[in-house]
């Protein structure tokens, strides 16, 4: 699967999972879904987020359960 594939999508922070030696996300999309973000690269490239941030995910369309937190949003 290339990127092109990939589903673009906005959504808010929503929780701070901590996890094994890094740090995820819980997102809540517009539809109501709860998914679990992760920064995208081997090293967090973000800065820390905290509630209610807004950020664009990249989803895979075989996985809706998960994905990859690309940017965040300006508000």
């Amino acid at each position: 699967m290339s990127r092109d594939d990939a589903i673009k999508i906005k959504g808010t922070v929503v929780d701070v999972v901590p996890a094994k030696g890094k740090v995820l996300y819980r997102v809540e999309l517009p539809n109501g879904h709860r998914v679990l973000g992760y920064p995208r690269g081997r090293r967090q490239v973000l800065p820390r987020l905290a509630f209610g941030d807004t950020v664009t995910l990249e989803m895979s369309p075989f996985d809706f359960s998960k994905g990859r937190i690309v940017k965040e949003e300006e508000t």
